[in-house]
């Protein structure tokens, strides 16, 4: 097996010590001594934020660093954020990758469902409807953000779920659960109940055909729709690259 330049002492370290999640790691003092690392404390201590930055281990004033189960998200999620804040019409190209992941491990990730899933893919729907026809109105965020993420969290792939988690996170941070108009929210639950509909049937072609048509509703939403046209030529400052051919 190939060794992997991780390019870290530390992370180097904690494969080849073959730490498992909720293991206690050794002292930062402990670290730098020649057993462990044979670095400076500066560059111990420089590695360890880059590991808690990547979700691999957790710093706690009573338990110590300790070692977390393995997660995607908190890398996507990092530079998804940066992308961002340097421009949020990022968040509609990683959109397109978010909707090509769920379109591709549809068929599969159907197939893992279990009746406890649906019963809470059901409870979403039934509480997004009681939040939508209440006085007053609320927008059923947590609904929508797990009824997605119910369908693929027994896929076994962490990598699609961190992927789908920073997307949920970003569509959180670009204000995307609180500019929705109620005929578009009526509609994107519309779906959810014929997808999960479809899912119990077991017709799993029928409820992809469904989920295509709901993706599509994204760009109706009217915040998306602000994100799309500020970043239109001319509209603040934004520009099209004068070297394409027309």
């Amino acid at each position: 097996m190939p060794q992997i330049d991780l390019d870290s002492e530390l992370l180097e370290y904690i494969v080849r010590e073959s730490f498992q999640p909720g293991a206690r790691l050794p002292t930062i003092n402990e670290l730098q001594d020649e057993q462990h690392l044979g670095i400076g404390i500066s560059k111990v201590r420089e590695q360890l934020e880059v590991a808690r930055a990547l979700g691999l281990v957790e710093v706690r004033s009573k338990t110590g660093m300790r070692m977390k189960a393995y997660s995607f998200t908190p890398a996507v999620r990092l530079s998804l954020f940066f992308a961002l804040a340097q421009d949020q019409h990022n968040f509609e190209l990683f959109n397109q990758v978010r909707q090509q992941i769920e379109i591709g491990f549809w068929h599969d990730a159907c197939r893992t469902l279990t009746d406890e899933d649906k019963a809470l893919m059901r409870r979403c729907v039934e509480s997004a409807a009681a939040k939508l026809n209440g006085q007053p109105i609320r927008i059923p965020n947590e609904e929508h953000r797990t009824f997605h993420l119910t369908i693929y969290r027994r896929l076994g792939n962490p990598f699609v779920m961190g992927v789908l988690e920073a997307y949920w996170d970003a569509y959180d941070a670009v204000e995307l659960n609180r500019y929705a108009d109620y005929s578009y929210l009526q509609q994107v639950w519309d779906f959810h109940a014929r997808i999960l509909r479809a899912i119990e049937e077991g017709d799993f072609d029928k409820a992809k055909t469904l989920l295509v048509q709901h993706l599509d509703l994204i760009h109706y939403q009217p915040r998306m729709q602000d994100l799309h046209r500020t970043h239109e030529p001319g509209v603040n400052g934004a520009t099209t690259d004068s070297s394409t051919e027309t």
